[in-house]
């Protein structure tokens, strides 16, 4: 069953769908990245367009006309071009999305206090609270969605319900540009006339456990006993089965850690020298160590990703003794983790740099070692941060990495 197939809420002669105690919000920008885009391409608009860079990167996003050929999301570009070959391509602007993002957050913040940003690009909100102030749901959700497109030219899609999870359903159906209220009386069915697929929890493998017991639809989950799911897949089977009724009990929840901060880069050619590998990995640790100090963030854990000329992608991972923001500690351990791999002139198209397990610096004491003089690594950090603010960035940096080029495709990724 395709998503164009479920069947949304029905409206009534009477008027639109009752959203008595739908206090839930979800917003979710549509074709977002390819949207701000065309902002200054409007002669693209109703074409297809696809946003990356050059036939190695991976499309970052694209409108719906190219959709349509199939072209998706982190989508190999070269693949995306042969499907759709009409398409136009326009770089990333990730200063427009960060600038159109804020301001878009911004806006949600007029209306509620308790806003819980999933991405640039959706939030939840809980506006029970501005109900006696701006009218019901339904309406606080369009005053919303006629801002952003007369404040900042791109559309969105809101999803307004009893709970986050009918809420981020309902606004996936209602893509693009449009609303959908689920009333709590229907709640149930609307949740249950899905295909499995569609519930938190249940990726590729997940879904071919419940296809082998018979259950295709979320119908099909809430009709199993909880203790046969709990046989077949632990503790999710449980949480599944709360989701097949409908039920979500999580509130909307305004600050949302960072639980990891990296960047990746995926080369104009296949590198197949380790000591290219260890300056491009020495550029991407000074780059992530640099981003955890300006969220005032450590990382217990470091994390290398290596992807093949062939697609295939592994990572590996160090936690170490304390967490760290030192450049100098992140490289050494990403270094030490590739060179652990023994790879025999392998052709490598991406690595990448990241450190999970974040805590927030104030709690995170920073722990010199013995033999580290008064003025260590990290306050040599901390330098080159002050001449970067100053002078920009990259104005200061170890001297294997003068001469070398910016990356092809740099990302920080973010939950």
């Amino acid at each position: 069953m395709s998503r164009r197939q479920f069947r949304a809420p029905e409206r009534t002669a009477a008027g639109p769908a009752d959203d008595t105690g739908c206090g839930i919000l979800h917003v979710d920008m549509d074709a977002f990245y390819a949207s701000a885009s065309l902002l200054a391409r409007p002669e693209l608009r109703g074409t297809p367009v696809i946003i990356g860079g050059g036939n190695r990167g991976v499309v970052l996003s694209a409108t719906y006309e190219a959709r349509r050929f199939g072209v998706a999301s982190a989508m190999p570009m070269s693949r995306a071009r042969r499907l759709c070959p009409q398409a136009s391509v326009i770089a990333p602007d990730h200063a427009l999305y960060d600038r159109i993002s804020k301001a878009v957050m911004a806006t949600f913040a007029q209306i509620t206090p308790l806003v819980e940003p999933l991405s640039l690009d959706e939030a939840f909100l809980d506006v029970f609270g501005a109900i006696r102030r701006l009218g019901p749901p339904a309406t606080i959700a369009q005053q919303l969605r006629d801002t952003i497109a007369d404040e900042q030219g791109v559309t969105c899609s809101v999803g307004v319900a009893p709970t986050k999870f009918v809420a981020k359903l309902a606004s996936g159906l209602a893509k693009p540009d449009g609303m959908i209220v689920v009333p709590v009386p229907e709640v149930v069915g609307f949740v249950q006339q899905l295909p499995v697929a569609a519930l938190w929890g249940v990726g590729d493998r997940t879904e071919e456990q419940l296809h082998r017991l018979g259950l295709r639809t979320v119908a099909d989950i809430a009709h199993t006993p909880v203790a046969t799911l709990r046989r077949a897949l632990g503790e999710n089977g449980a949480a599944l089965h709360e989701l097949a009724w409908g039920r979500d009990p999580r509130r909307v929840v305004p600050v949302r850690r960072e639980r990891s901060i990296g960047s990746d880069e995926t080369f104009a050619y296949d590198i197949d020298d380790p000591i290219e590998i260890h300056r491009r990995l020495l550029r991407l640790s000074e780059r992530t160590a640099a981003r955890a100090r300006a969220a005032q963030m450590m990382g217990r854990t470091v994390s290398l990703k290596v992807r093949f000329s062939d697609f295939t992608t592994i990572t590996r991972a160090r936690t170490l003794r304390d967490p760290t923001d030192v450049s100098r500690d992140v490289y050494e351990t990403a270094r030490d983790l590739f060179d652990a791999l023994a790879l025999q002139r392998a052709r490598i198209r991406l690595v990448g740099v990241r450190l999970e397990g974040l805590v927030e610096t104030a709690l995170a004491p920073v722990q010199g070692a013995l033999d580290e003089p008064e003025h260590g690594w990290r306050d040599a950090d901390l330098a080159v941060d002050r001449a970067s603010a100053r002078f920009g960035a990259g104005a200061v940096r170890p001297g294997s990495l003068v001469g070398l080029s910016s990356g092809r495709t740099s990302r920080t990724k973010r939950p």
